[in-house]
């Protein structure tokens, strides 16, 4: 009898299911840290002759794998975390423009499958921890029209509980606020409870600390935020390390984005402004979160990925900066907003000492979209037809940094709603300016201007030399590219997918028919 019992035992212990914490162990923790408006000029390991040091961005970067040539899929905050947890560009969205306010409904239906579903329905724990910026259904005490007024107050019963949040698009966990630190309403949401109900309302209106007036929780500072979400983040991984189970953790940092307000431990730290000490309080965060991975025994086996939602905000004060030899940018030409590269190419650094060798670097292109291609890839899911629409892994990429990458081309989206197509080293845009913040802003400034602007980034990244009279035929094999993206529904392979709302012809700068 004896040799059957221990048959069966060891039958019960490679059975799948029945050992979860012998199967778990095998799966990778995921961390990726999504810091605001931080541009790609701001990490020193992306620029030589930055004024700022990040000595924790720097290791994290050393210690694993640096890309080059990585873009979010718009210069501004909401559509870039849209695309982040859906792998879809964000025009395909209802948002077509701009960004959503703090009291805006949600952007993300919650029949969309999201990398949080993926997760979890792969035995994951998943939380959302900071700012998310994607809308929720707050109980309001009447009815309004325009929600998405940023400068609006709502009325709002903050005793009731918040409706199709992180909760329900893929988070066990989710602890932040609504929006950015300069939209109001200012109250922390843990899972779907305000934590602390409004008290008095606030304003700053320096120009670096601004924040725009409005309903603040008894428990909300805005200068301890950053550190009060780090404390969340680094308990929500001592918590989770402790189980079985894998986790994911999606922390979406409030900075350095405005209110710029480093502590007093970081500031003058820098030697060159305001935002570049908050920069080093941002670099701190980083270091926090490394550090409490490795005191849990779990940093080797996390895929931990920083990057930023777009490129450095002008509110950082570029001319000051300037004067002290530092460029958010990185030698791009623009910044946040700007369908010109400082816009969209971010810092994108990959940590992950079981599957990616220390000192790496790839010029390979990718999108922030593309996380869940890769995390399905990861776990050997298939995606279904209609979720993913614009993600493509970069998996075999973290081992092999220069293999050929899977992305073909890319859209990028400014403030506005302008685009632009890179393919190869071919950067073709549907605009005369830069569809954002950077001059000339207005029509009457564009005009005597080509319509439409090409560059060729391996020879001109800083975009200045417009060739779109000089290639007629490149230009109209980008323009045909373009339509049938947009036709498509979809720029991966696979069946034609509908986009939501209005169709964005005028907005590429051509009627269709």
């Amino acid at each position: 009898m004896l040799p059957k019992l221990h048959l069966i035992l060891l039958i019960l212990l490679i059975s799948p299911g029945i050992s979860g914490k012998a199967q778990n162990q095998t799966k990778p923790n995921i961390v990726y840290i999504l810091a605001d408006d931080m541009g790609i000029g701001d990490a020193s390991c992306y620029n030589p002759e930055s004024r700022i040091h990040t000595i924790n961005l720097d290791k994290l970067a050393e210690n694993g794998l640096r890309f080059t040539d990585a873009h979010t899929s718009a210069a501004v905050c909401t559509p870039t975390r849209y695309g982040i947890l859906t792998g879809r560009y964000n025009w395909r969205s209802t948002l077509k423009n701009g960004v959503l306010g703090g009291y805006s409904a949600p952007l993300i239906s919650t029949d969309r499958l999201t990398v949080g579903n993926i997760l979890q329905n792969s035995g994951y724990h998943t939380a959302f921890v900071g700012k998310w910026h994607l809308g929720w259904d707050w109980s309001f005490k009447q009815e309004y029209e325009n929600i998405d007024n940023l400068n609006r107050i709502l009325e709002v019963d903050y005793s009731q509980p918040i409706q199709n949040g992180p909760n329900q698009v893929g988070f066990s966990y989710a602890y932040g606020f609504s929006s950015s630190l300069d939209i109001p309403p200012y109250v922390y949401i843990e899972n779907d409870r305000v934590t602390a109900l409004p008290d008095r309302r606030t304003v700053n209106v320096d120009e670096k600390g601004f924040w725009r007036d409005g309903p603040t929780g008894a428990d909300f500072e805005h200068v301890q935020v950053l550190p009060h979400l780090t404390d969340k983040a680094v308990d929500y991984i001592r918590r989770q390390s402790a189980t079985s189970d894998p986790f994911f953790l999606y922390f979406a940092l409030p900075a350095p984005h405005t209110p710029i307000l480093p502590t007093t431990e970081f500031m003058g730290k820098s030697n060159t402004n305001m935002y570049g000490d908050f920069m080093l309080q941002v670099d701190d965060v980083v270091g926090r979160i490394a550090e409490a991975l490795e005191e849990q025994g779990v940093l080797d086996n996390t895929l931990f990925i920083f990057t930023s939602d777009n490129g450095c905000s002008p509110r950082a004060d570029y001319p000051e900066l300037e004067r002290v030899g530092h460029d958010p940018s990185g030698g791009f030409r623009g910044h946040k907003a700007d369908i010109y590269e400082g816009g969209h190419r971010v810092p994108f650094i990959v940590h992950w000492p079981e599957r990616v060798s220390p000192g790496q670097t790839s010029g390979q292109l990718i999108c922030t979209t593309d996380l869940m291609a890769t995390v399905a890839e990861m776990l050997n899911r298939q995606l279904p037809d209609n979720a993913g629409e614009d993600s493509f892994s970069f998996l075999p990429l973290l081992e092999q940094p220069n293999a050929k990458a899977a992305r073909p081309s890319i859209v990028h989206h400014s403030i506005e709603g302008r685009f632009a197509l890179r393919r190869d080293q071919w950067k073709l845009i549907f605009w005369p300016g830069s569809g954002g913040w950077t001059e000339p802003l207005t029509r009457d400034g564009l005009e005597g201007l080509p319509d439409w602007q090409l560059f060729d980034l391996s020879a001109d990244p800083s975009e200045q030399n417009n060739l779109v009279e000089a290639y007629p035929g490149r230009v109209k094999e980008m323009k045909e590219e373009m339509i049938r993206l947009i036709k498509n529904g979809r720029s991966t392979p696979g069946p034609v997918q509908k986009n939501d709302g209005p169709e964005v012809w005028a907005q590429v700068g051509w009627a269709y028919e």
